[in-house]
């Protein structure tokens, strides 16, 4: 690599020979906010991410139609015993709970799913395609770079997440009865009340992906291909779910990211049980911190050639 190239790839400024270089230029907010607009645009532009989204949206209408099916004659979603998952068994009674049964329908694989493969491209698919190098020229600077990633990657898990929902409830409220809000308790709440419990627990679901967006987003600071940290992040999180659900393993159980994810349904209770949510929280909180050091770490010092 020749003497213009290594400049290039340390994200220097280029000076005459003999002249000092020049002191840190100063990043505006402005073209700090431009950054992440510009990642956003280039994360929802591309069709894979479309895809997805459109994939997600799809999850809620084939539920949807199942129960319909299943309860056209008065039957029961687990059949005459009655002994579906909960929110399956409250769709047929208030649309608004497949919003629920959708969200834990796609939390388990579908949706992290998503986040993976977009974290896991966030870096390394600017290497793949020679960009990366180029975008590290702006005064900016890699740190900032990379929190731009990690802020595009977080608003594709908001998106996500209402993709979900706002198709459960498009085709809830159509296939379905929408009412009081009978609670898992057995309680009843005004639909308004469920509603906004409804945004809480797509905020909480947002909020449970932090720590796998971080960990894709480290992924991909370790290699050049797209493609690579695309499969290692969704193999990985394949084998924590795996891990997560041997019962042997119940002592480090705990500790892994989707342990808690399935939380949110204590807030269809009263009172609501804030134990499992609290620790979810916690616990992406603590994966994003580790993951998310470990990208800075290996960005900032990372020799960028492509």
């Amino acid at each position: 690599m020749s003497q213009a190239d290594t400049t290039i790839a340390a994200g220097e400024d280029m000076t005459p020979l003999g002249e000092p270089a020049p002191g840190p230029r100063a990043v505006r907010p402005a073209w700090v906010l431009g950054l992440f607009r510009s990642e956003l645009l280039t994360v929802f532009r591309r069709a894979r991410t479309l895809a997805l989204l459109g994939v997600l949206a799809g999850v809620p209408v084939l539920v949807g139609i199942a129960i319909r099916i299943e309860t056209r004659n008065g039957g029961s979603v687990a059949g005459n015993d009655g002994g579906g998952p909960a929110f399956l068994e409250q769709v047929s009674n208030n649309g608004l709970f497949l919003a629920f049964a959708s969200l834990a329908a796609t939390l388990p694989f579908f949706l992290p799913m998503s986040i993976g493969v977009v974290a896991g491209d966030s870096i390394a698919g600017e290497a793949a395609t020679g960009t990366l190098r180029y975008l590290l020229v702006a005064p900016a600077g890699r740190v900032r770079l990379l929190l731009a990633k990690y802020a595009s990657v977080l608003a594709f898990c908001v998106a996500a997440t209402l993709t979900v929902v706002l198709s459960a409830v498009i085709v809830g409220f159509s296939l379905f009865p929408v009412g009081s809000v009978t609670l898992l308790s057995g309680n009843s709440v005004s639909l308004t009340d469920g509603i906004l419990r409804g945004l809480l627990i797509a905020l909480l679901v947002a909020s449970s992906l932090v720590g796998l967006a971080a960990l894709g987003l480290f992924i991909s600071t370790l290699t050049d291909s797209g493609i690579s940290a695309m499969a290692a992040t969704v193999g990985l999180l394949i084998t924590v779910q795996i891990v997560n659900n041997i019962p042997q393993l119940h002592a480090i159980q705990p500790y892994l990211f989707p342990h808690y994810w399935l939380s949110f349904a204590d807030v269809m209770r009263a009172p609501v049980i804030w134990s499992g949510v609290l620790k979810n929280l916690a616990l992406q909180a603590v994966y994003a911190a580790a993951f998310g050091s470990a990208a800075w770490a290996r960005f900032t010092t990372r020799d960028i050639t492509a």
